[in-house]
């Protein structure tokens, strides 16, 4: 008996076992395309460009056993979001469209030993401080306004240069990932336009679907994993989503525009000329690592001061110490990156530029690089929803490893452009139902930017972590609801 099929358009995507579809290798295809997706997510994803996106990718020099959509998979730019794409770090390349505009954007999430009951009453003053005392928007304005030096040791050192300053705790950096900074950081990779862009947005939400969101535990599923990652139900956290600002959209700018000239004729092979990228050991591909790594650092330490700011925010609305309210990481990770890792492919080890664009790192327990402190359990996943859904963590799953390079969803995933949503939406209207539905106070720059970010927008987060815990490549660990949230 044949496999159950999906079919769109001209592509027919084969089931290869539950939640796993497969688009076959054809024509100048290097590998099979891997959508990992419940068919009712399959259904929106093969709304917009995601399966000709996905199905493009596996043109990329090097690219190794699939191209992987994850079950937030929609349209990005060449590389759609929800994309996973592991390529050949001696004779693939390195793509700064499979990566993103906004390098390592990321989440991070702080515990506080504080209960929903400690926090309401306060919500309108805790979202109103949290407001005004946290920059967002687009354009400038951070926390830090940083000097050609200072925006230069912070590229570089990432976390650290945090901690020497005042804006850290040493514990925190053991909370993030890769400990907070890449040590293949390259400072003098990125343009002065880049880092001109990012010295006054150090420390700054940005805008689009960039958040802070103050959350508390409605469910623990895993009560050994939950308690090793400091969670219990009823419990107030803290998440924060953005990432590398201005910096990070020029540096993506730059190098594609330099691949586009260098490596024209690696170019003319590619099926959709945003996948642009240079062939690994080529001088481009090198300098675009180090620029990128020195993007990552700079994001790493962007969130750490907007948590070291809501700290202070706490502190008063609290009027007791952060320390007292045990506000420290739970963790911190990215999820628009390019790194090399090792992984098994076939009977070798195999070092690969492994692209996640929209999609999160999820290595299970054991592995090396998960924090010493979650090793016995697995690395924690946060997996952000729409502001009126909730938000999950996870912990990285056993099968992570073979199926997807280590890596599960990032998000809800969108079901509509933000034009789209702006014309079904009106942001007041938003905010209203919130608050008076599910005590949500929202609070942001413009209506516009609710419209853009309104519940119906997204994905059922939901059905988006059911998909990863049941293929095993990100468990359930708990659930987290909104209480107040600031935007852009």
């Amino acid at each position: 008996m044949s496999n159950p099929t999906f079919e769109v358009d001209d592509v027919t995507l084969e089931q290869v076992r539950e939640h796993v579809w497969e688009v076959p290798q054809t024509g100048d295809m290097r590998v099979p395309a891997r959508v990992l997706a419940s068919e009712a997510l399959l259904e929106e994803i093969s709304a917009d460009k995601t399966l000709e996106q996905i199905t493009n990718t596996t043109h990329l020099p090097g690219i190794t056993n699939h191209a992987i959509c994850m079950p937030d998979g929609h349209q990005g730019y060449g590389f759609p979001v929800g994309g996973v794409g592991a390529l050949d770090a001696e004779d693939g390349c390195i793509s700064p469209g499979a990566v993103g505009y906004d390098i390592n954007c990321g989440v991070r999430m702080m515990r506080t030993n504080l209960t929903y009951d400690d926090v309401r009453g306060h919500e309108e003053e805790l979202v109103d401080s949290l407001f005004t005392n946290v920059p967002s928007g687009l354009g400038g304005g951070g926390i830090v306004e940083a000097g050609a030096d200072t925006v230069d040791e912070i590229l570089a050192r990432g976390v650290d240069w945090a901690v020497e300053n005042g804006h850290a705790v040493a514990d925190d950096r053991l909370h993030c990932e890769d400990e907070g900074m890449r040590e293949e950081a390259d400072p003098s990779k990125v343009s002065q336009k880049a880092k001109d862009r990012g010295k006054n947005q150090i420390g700054s939400l940005g805008s689009g679907n960039h958040f802070l969101e103050v959350q508390r535990v409605t469910d623990v599923f895993d009560d050994e994993v939950g308690e090793a990652f400091g969670l219990e139900e009823d419990q107030i956290v803290v998440l924060i989503h953005c990432g590398s600002r201005g910096l990070g959209h020029q540096t993506c700018n730059d190098y594609l525009r330099k691949i586009e000239q260098t490596h024209q004729g690696l170019l003319n092979q590619l099926p959709d000329k945003e996948l642009a990228a240079a062939p690994a050991g080529s001088q481009l591909a090198e300098d675009y690592y180090g620029a990128m790594n020195a993007a990552i650092n700079f994001a790493w330490v962007n969130r750490q001061l907007i948590m070291h700011r809501t700290r202070q925010v706490f502190e008063r609305v609290f009027e007791r110490p952060w320390e007292e309210m045990e506000m420290e990481l739970l963790y911190d990770v990215a999820h628009n990156i390019a790194k090399k890792e090792t992984h098994t492919v076939g009977d070798e080890k195999r070092e690969l530029y492994v692209h996640r664009k929209g999609a999160t790192r999820a290595f299970p327990k054991g592995h090396p690089e998960v924090p010493k402190a979650y090793r016995d359990v697995g690395q924690p996943v946060i997996i952000p929803g729409s502001m009126g859904a909730g938000s999950y963590v996870l912990r990285g799953g056993a099968n992570s490893m073979d199926l997807t390079f280590g890596s599960t969803a990032h998000g809800a995933g969108r079901l509509m452009s933000r034009t789209q949503a702006k014309n079904e939406f009106w942001g007041g209207d938003v905010q209203d139902e919130l608050e008076a539905q599910d005590q949500i106070y929202v609070k942001a720059q413009s209506g516009a930017t609710v419209a853009e970010e309104a519940p119906g927008v997204y994905k059922d987060v939901d059905e988006v972590v059911r998909v990863s815990d049941e293929l095993g490549i990100g468990d359930k660990v708990a659930r987290t609801f909104p209480v107040c949230n600031i935007k852009g």
